[in-house]
């Protein structure tokens, strides 16, 4: 079954464009000219993939983004003519997966497309196939295989890029994952000197374990210039 992206801008061109290019290679692609569209027709269109625009008269594509993140994990990256670093930074803090810049070439924009859908996908590396295990530490439990994540019994929602970071974390359990293996790892190689990315996504992480956690307990623990490591934490019973 052909892997369905959703484009969402409010100039036809750019729509048309992007679509042919899309399905060129493969995909199945439906189009929307407004993010009141996007928002009312979702449940309908249940896209893998949404390419949105920030840009857009009316709702812009931060609006709806936060709308969708309200009850949507569905991967989503943001385009947009805008190069400003903090338009970047809201973005990823508003749960985007990735933001890319106009004018972009065709072979940034598949690259970056594959690497969200791969994101997407069950893994198929030996540490997650097959049956799930799960890895505790204190109220945290996290199902690799299952790609299920719970504090104390009640499942935890975290978008694709956010499980992902969490799962390697997790599969290093009290080890120090360096800044570039999580870069390459969870976005992919070329994105291994974009930090930003990193910061962002583990705030993320950190701040929806906080709302859920009855102990002010930090699992995640940083080691500036290094990297990020999910340490072992004594369950509140023992």
């Amino acid at each position: 079954m052909k892997q369905k992206i959703c484009v969402v801008d409010d100039e036809a061109k750019i729509l048309r464009f992007i679509s042919a290019n899309l399905r060129s290679v493969g995909y199945e692609v439906v189009t929307a000219d407004s993010g009141e569209e996007l928002l009312e027709k979702y449940d309908l269109i249940s896209p893998d993939l949404i390419l949105l625009d920030i840009m857009m008269p009316g709702k812009d594509g931060f609006y709806v983004l936060e709308e969708l993140r309200k009850f949507s994990h569905t991967p989503i990256i943001m385009l947009t003519a805008r190069s400003n670093p903090k338009d970047k930074v809201n973005g990823l803090n508003l749960g985007a997966d990735d933001y890319l810049t106009k004018p972009f070439s065709l072979d940034e924009l598949f690259a970056r497309v594959n690497a969200v859908l791969r994101r997407s996908q069950p893994s198929l590396t030996d540490a997650s196939a097959g049956a799930s295990s799960v890895i505790q530490t204190g109220a945290l439990q996290v199902d690799v295989g299952g790609k299920r994540i719970w504090i104390d019994d009640e499942e935890l929602k975290l978008t694709q890029t956010e499980f992902s970071l969490l799962e390697i974390l997790a599969l290093n359990l009290d080890k120090v994952v360096q800044h570039e293996s999580l870069l390459s790892e969870v976005w992919g190689p070329q994105y291994r000197d974009d930090v930003e990315y990193l910061r962002v996504g583990i705030a993320r992480i950190r701040r929806k374990i906080k709302e859920r956690l009855k102990e002010p307990e930090e699992y995640i623990v940083t080691y500036p210039g290094l990297g990020y490591m999910l340490k072992s934490v004594a369950a509140l019973s023992e």
